[in-house]
């Protein structure tokens, strides 16, 4: 357990740059479509070449095979997992903040168990009712966020990003039973492949490449800047490869549903490390009493839903 956390934690760190850089990237006028594809472009650039010099380039090409054999389920795992996930938590930098838009992202943790009880798993239900300590912690970080914006940009901020709570932790369970063969419904996938994380970050990456051609023909924004193709190529290496890859092999290792839970819980550091990055690089304000005490509760959440989990 506690290197599941460990590593959770780390790829936290990682994913913070998302939430900053979409909120620097928005700031300066880059349109938020150009943030959310351009990072997944570059993500099969990188995971490429990574491939190749590690000497997996022949696991890199079974899992192109992978994904042929199975094309309908990775287009709906990546379409969901990766693509309606991070669209909306793009779209949503727009409106609000990257620390608030990241504490409201851990409304995940609040999903995740939902999520897993839709599949046929067990939580437990104290476990359950702890998270509503985050969901209070969420909505006064939102209450403060009103409070210094309209009604509108605080809800064209949350909202979306409620949904891709959902999202994100429904793709990659749709993976991580596939992968066990549990489900008639869903294919087994019992390969060498699923057992490397950055070839799973591959799949459900290539997955996500139809949904990003829809809304690129469908909202045809204007040309992205050489500044906004620079920040999403960092963006896809620290939050896309690095970050992605360390959260799912700390979910791949849990070996039962409480381990599950506990990484995706630590996901909560991401307020503290977005807060900080903005703070320092971008110069915003520290959040107000209201704010303090929403972080404090959602990190309180954290770790009484850790401590529950273990124990069970």
């Amino acid at each position: 357990m506690l290197r599941i956390l460990l590593v959770g934690v780390l790829a936290s760190l990682f994913f913070s740059s998302t939430f900053v850089l979409n909120r620097a990237m928005s700031l300066e006028g880059g349109h938020w479509l150009w943030s959310a594809s351009l990072r997944y472009f570059w993500m099969l650039f990188f995971l490429a070449v990574w491939l190749g010099v590690t000497g997996k380039a022949r696991l890199g090409m079974d899992a192109l095979r992978l994904f042929r054999q199975h094309l309908f389920f990775w287009i709906v795992a990546g379409s969901v997992g990766f693509g309606v996930f991070y669209a909306l938590i793009t779209f949503s930098s727009v409106f609000t903040p990257g620390w608030v838009v990241a504490a409201t992202w851990q409304l995940t943790i609040l999903a995740a168990p939902l999520v897993l009880l839709g599949f046929g798993r067990r939580v437990p239900l104290r476990a359950v009712a702890l998270t509503l300590v985050i969901f209070i912690g969420v909505v006064l970080v939102n209450i403060e966020q009103a409070s210094v914006a309209s009604l509108s940009e605080t809800l064209w901020g949350a909202l979306p990003v409620l949904v891709a709570a959902f999202a994100y932790p429904f793709g990659n369970q749709l993976v991580w039973e596939a992968r066990r063969g549990e489900k008639t419904w869903l294919p087994t996938l019992d390969h060498p492949a699923m057992d490397d994380a950055v070839c799973r970050v591959l799949l459900l990456t290539l997955g996500s490449l139809p949904l990003w051609g829809v809304l690129l023909l469908v909202i045809s924004p204007p040309p992205p800047s050489v500044g906004q193709v620079t920040q999403t190529a960092l963006v896809a290496v620290c939050s896309g490869v690095i970050a992605t890859s360390l959260f799912l092999y700390a979910r791949h290792e849990a070996k039962s549903t409480a381990e599950l839970a506990a990484a995706d819980c630590t996901q909560s550091m991401e307020v503290v490390f977005s807060l900080a990055g903005e703070t320092f690089l971008l110069g915003h304000v520290l959040p107000g009493t209201l704010g303090w005490l929403g972080i404090g509760l959602t990190m309180l959440g954290l770790i009484l839903y850790v401590k529950v989990q273990a124990r069970s």
